[in-house]
């Protein structure tokens, strides 16, 4: 429940950049009554919020080093599997 606390907690801090009125603010308010029901008033402590952002940093930072090693691999910068030269013709087979 901690998780759904925390999530719930973040959804109310984005509520004032997207403004209550907007269709996304409205989304979000929607979200909010139906998800408030499951999460007991004092569920997400300070600790609890702050591991959950740590980890989600942490997950952001892995998912990038991985994005840029792709990248790389995609422009030819690393050693891409099935790179270099194609494989020399088999004896007997038309080139």
């Amino acid at each position: 429940m901690q998780k759904l606390g925390v999530i719930v907690k973040q959804l109310e801090a984005a509520l004032p950049e997207l403004g209550a009125s907007s269709e996304a603010g409205q989304a979000v308010l929607k979200a909010l009554s139906s998800l408030v029901k499951f999460v007991p008033a004092g569920s997400v402590t300070p600790a609890a919020q702050k591991n959950s952002i740590e980890a989600q940093q942490r997950n952001m930072a892995q998912n990038n080093q991985q994005m840029q090693a792709l990248k790389q691999r995609l422009q030819g910068g690393g050693g891409a599997p099935g790179g270099g030269q194609p494989p020399a013709p088999q004896p007997g087979m038309a080139a």
